[in-house]
């Protein structure tokens, strides 16, 4: 049974998030501060992770940036309203998804479903072990990405997206195959996810983020993983 951690302060969600996901098969466990939501993750080692943004003691960021770095399941982020900078933050360190209070328990069992599945599609070992453009060299088998042999830490949903484009290296690949690839074709979200992914990867594996050498933006099209020349 796949386990799902759920950290948010209010009880009542708590409970309402809790009902639903056990009802549709999973085990739960619960946090309900941002210290308690780590130490409960590193003890139980959840498939996923629901993880409000405010929280006591440290906030979801906090908690997200640190999940990412020790552990790398998928998080689902959970924000108060419909504010734009609170998605782009939390997908901007490290969260895979989110959904805006008030949210359909349905919807949510639905994202989760997509989450885990596409979370067991990617431990399956692509045809190529290993691929090399210029100091860039991406394992698929270890899931590690380096640049000038020194390791890049990317989440594993920075490394899909990776994956995705050098395995389509000099074909434009678009955003929704993006999504449907790496988020699934159940994902309920937005293309916006993908370009903050894109920016993120950009961050961790361009000299010059601005002027990108490897993730090329193909206007009204997509994206291009080309080989470098050097």
């Amino acid at each position: 049974m796949q386990k799902i951690l759920v950290v948010d302060d209010e009880e009542s969600m708590l409970d309402v998030i809790r009902y639903s996901l056990e009802k549709a098969g999973y085990q739960v466990c619960a946090a309900a501060d941002g210290e308690e939501a780590l130490r409960v993750a590193r003890e139980q080692k959840p498939d996923l992770v629901v993880l409000d943004i405010m929280l006591p003691r440290l906030d979801g960021y906090e908690v997200c940036k640190i999940m990412c770095v020790e552990m790398g399941m998928p998080i689902i982020m959970l924000t108060a309203k419909d504010d734009e900078i609170d998605k782009v933050v939390g997908l901007e360190v490290g969260a895979d998804d989110y959904l805006t209070k008030p949210f359909s328990p349905r919807e949510l069992v639905a994202r989760v479903r997509a989450h885990l599945r596409r979370k067991m599609r990617s431990s399956a070992t692509p045809p190529a072990n290993e691929m090399r453009f210029g100091d860039l060299g991406v394992n698929f088998d270890r899931r590690e990405v380096h640049l000038q042999a020194r390791k890049v830490d990317l989440t594993p949903r920075e490394f899909d997206v990776l994956s995705h484009l050098v395995q389509n290296v000099n074909r434009v690949v678009t955003r929704e195959s993006l999504l449907n690839k790496v988020w699934g074709y159940d994902y309920y979200g937005e293309d916006r996810i993908v370009n903050v992914t894109i920016a993120r990867l950009r961050e961790k594996i361009e000299a010059d983020p601005a002027h990108p050498r490897y993730i090329i933006t193909v206007r009204g099209a997509g994206y291009l993983f080309q080989k470098p020349d050097d």
